[in-house]
């Protein structure tokens, strides 16, 4: 007989854990692949296959690759007041984060998107090879697509004058042959990346340290003050509020709720 499915755990779209469900609610596949709601409708038909025929978790696994695989974007869903957590990475995983004027046009593109889209930002963190954004839309239909897309065009686009001029051989490697006869310079890879809906003040408090640890967890620093690419100064030290310069403009949560 197949186990009982806590349909519950997997229906949308119920919040009865503060966030959308997640591929961490199976212990078996990676523990950095996150899946929202909008993935798991988009390959629904498969995976409830697998998981109702025979409760096999190898066989959620092979489904959820197959349709991960056939997907480049990230549907995103958003109700008013929800905060998104979304992670999204350099090209091939490289470290093109490393050096101060990347992460300078990082965070010059993250405000002016910031602005132009109507959206706030309340944490961040950007690592060697990847950046993570805990954002709160202020429409009630916010676009993240264009807001991703406006952050991610600034910085290609400034970065490759940059590379042109100075590190030649780093632009050949972030050169891509989309088609025959036509090249394309890469420094996001593509698709949409990751995006996670928060609502609850728990949820959002546990993405807050998540993303402020990133660093320490990687022997980056030793403590989360310690790394400039983030908000971690913002919430942690003292007193509150503080920011390096250059770094995007946060507006945080209510500090008193930390």
């Amino acid at each position: 007989m197949a186990p009982e499915i806590d349909y519950l755990a997997l229906s949308p779209p119920w919040k009865a854990g503060g966030a959308y469900p997640t591929l961490l609610s199976f212990p078996a596949l990676h523990p950095n692949l996150w899946l929202d709601i909008g993935c798991f409708l988009a390959i629904g038909g498969r995976v409830a296959l697998a998981i109702a025929s025979a409760g096999v978790l190898e066989d959620v696994r092979t489904a959820l690759e197959v349709g991960l695989a056939k997907r480049k974007t990230v549907r995103h869903f958003h109700e008013p007041g929800d905060l998104h957590e979304l992670t999204f990475s350099c090209y091939r995983r490289e470290r093109l984060l490393t050096s101060d004027l990347a992460c300078d046009r990082l965070a010059e593109a993250i405000d002016v998107s910031n602005l132009d889209n109507r959206v706030e930002l309340v944490a961040f963190v950007f690592m060697p090879e990847h950046v993570h954004l805990l954002i709160r839309p202020l429409d009630d239909l916010p676009n993240l697509g264009r807001y991703l897309a406006m952050i991610k065009r600034a910085t290609s686009g400034s970065l490759r004058e940059s590379l042109t001029r100075d590190d030649p051989p780093l632009l050949e490697r972030l050169l891509a042959q989309e088609r025959p006869g036509k090249v394309c310079f890469r420094f996001w890879q593509e698709g949409a990346g990751y995006d996670r809906n928060l609502w609850t003040p728990e949820a959002i408090h546990a993405s807050i340290d998540y993303i402020h640890g990133n660093p320490v967890k990687r022997g980056l620093c030793q403590r989360m003050i310690d790394w400039k690419w983030s908000s971690a100064r913002y919430y942690h030290a003292v007193p509150l509020g503080q920011q390096y310069a250059g770094l995007p403009r946060v507006y945080g949560l209510e500090l008193e709720q930390r």
